[in-house]
């Protein structure tokens, strides 16, 4: 409940203190939670001051009713004095040569291009996952084989047409 007129608070934050267990007040600001003996609670809202009270420890039963108190947390802000810019001619130039931060549409765009992901994978080690996947693969494909000779692609027109490309550009070429 507020400090000052006693109404109720909805949505305040109710959180076991070190834990990962919690829960919100309802519109009447309201709530039940489950805690231990000595457990911490932390009460918290937008707009007032986080308290934490702590469940007594000599309690007798297996329930206990409170009604907390939050005061009003007031923040106050430095005075902003809004100026205009002192002629159009000024205010153009600004607004031109003021840099936009690339928001993070475009961040993604730059770090999914193909160069820079060639550029990544080169200096960037495999995480586990990758590093498994590959061994995954590789094995599979040794085991695909066990106990007989691998095909050969000498027949495969796609294997051909890749080495005929191969040839084309170069890839043969001693780089003396």
């Amino acid at each position: 409940m507020t400090a000052d007129s006693l109404q109720g608070i909805p949505s305040v934050s109710v959180t076991i203190k070190g834990g990962s267990r919690g829960t919100i007040t309802n519109e009447q600001g309201v709530f039940s939670i489950v805690v231990l003996k000595g457990d911490k609670i932390e009460f918290s809202s937008i707009g007032y001051k986080p308290k934490l009270v702590e469940i007594p420890r000599n309690l007798e039963g297996n329930q206990y009713s409170m009604v907390q108190l939050m005061v009003t947390d007031t923040q106050y802000l430095p005075a902003t004095i809004i100026r205009p810019r002192p002629t159009r001619e000024q205010f153009e130039r600004d607004f031109v040569n003021t840099s936009i931060p690339d928001d993070n549409l475009e961040i993604a765009r730059k770090n999914t291009d193909e160069q820079t992901r060639r550029a990544m994978m080169k200096i960037i080690p495999a995480d586990g996952q990758e590093a498994a996947n590959y061994t995954l693969r590789k094995n599979a494909y040794k085991y695909t084989y066990a106990g007989q000779t691998p095909p050969i692609n000498l027949m495969n027109p796609v294997a051909w047409g890749e080495f005929i490309r191969a040839w084309k550009r170069g890839d043969f070429k001693s780089k003396n």
